[in-house]
């Protein structure tokens, strides 16, 4: 990990990118997938987690293309055919047969995609606040996705959007994730240009799909979620036979944040059966 940064962990080439990741912990291997938030990185996402859970688990984090310190080919046209690719590369790149799965908000469309084309590398599953059935694009996912660079439209992001509590939001973490979003705004503004509702429905997948997953799975969602509806996570929890859910109340799209204790919590408990 780079001492002066610690969003940059280790490198790996996983095709033609070079993906940046956190690595933390030893024993049965998590791998974490981060949301789309503005500047958001594998770090700034499951810092909480990797430092809540590394004692028992062996964490492993990537930067998904486009995010944070990934290197990307120029000319590159995301997709979630792209991510996932890179996500099988990174499993066989670091030899991880079959993981635990974590995927947040558009990393839980990510979980669902690898559960659904690569069982075999899945254990168990957690989608927290996740993408991947359709639904109606919400104002705050709409706020997310159109995020254009500033300290005052982070600021309202964070605190209006993200967070149930807005005093979980200081100047310091907004000038911080501003910076952050800067460094990759060309990548992100490329990935989900209005109209946004047809990425909403790319990053779908088939109820029948969805259906077929036979691996144990928890659905963790913030009641107050103003990102993404908690009828997501209710109908992943019909569609899902082995299935669980856990909602939280007081809590908006940030449940690893604003409920960090706790969900480190029960996703050991989940793991560990």
């Amino acid at each position: 990990m780079n001492n002066s940064n610690p969003e940059i962990g280790k490198s790996v080439r996983t095709g033609d990118i070079v993906t940046n990741y956190q690595d933390v912990g030893s024993g049965k291997p998590v791998l974490l997938l981060h949301g789309s938030g503005p500047g958001v990185s594998a770090w700034a996402n499951w810092r909480g987690v990797l430092a809540g859970l590394g004692d028992e688990f062996r964490l492993l984090a990537p930067d998904l293309a486009g995010f944070g310190y990934t290197e990307v080919p120029r000319g590159i046209e995301y997709s979630r055919a792209r991510w996932l690719a890179q996500i099988v590369d990174f499993l066989d790149a670091l030899a991880l047969e079959k993981v635990h799965l974590v995927g947040n908000s558009f990393g839980g469309s990510m979980a669902l995609a690898l559960a659904i084309r690569y069982p075999e590398r899945v254990d168990r599953i957690v989608l927290m606040g996740s993408v991947g059935v359709p639904f109606e694009l919400t104002a705050g996912l709409d706020a997310v996705w159109g995020y254009e660079p500033s300290f005052d439209n982070m600021q309202a992001l964070m605190r209006d959007t993200f967070a149930y509590d807005p005093t979980l939001i200081n100047d310091q973490l907004v000038a911080s994730r501003h910076q952050a979003s800067l460094r990759t705004q060309q990548a992100f503004a490329s990935m989900f240009p209005p109209p946004r509702q047809r990425w909403v429905d790319a990053m779908a997948h088939d109820e029948q799909d969805i259906r077929g997953i036979r691996r144990p799975t928890l659905m963790v969602h913030g009641r107050d979620d103003k990102v993404i509806p908690v009828a997501n996570s209710l109908l992943l929890h019909q569609w899902i036979d082995d299935s669980q859910l856990h909602l939280f109340g007081r809590c908006g799209h940030w449940t690893q944040i604003e409920k960090g204790a706790e969900f480190c919590r029960l996703l050991r408990d989940f793991f560990g059966r």
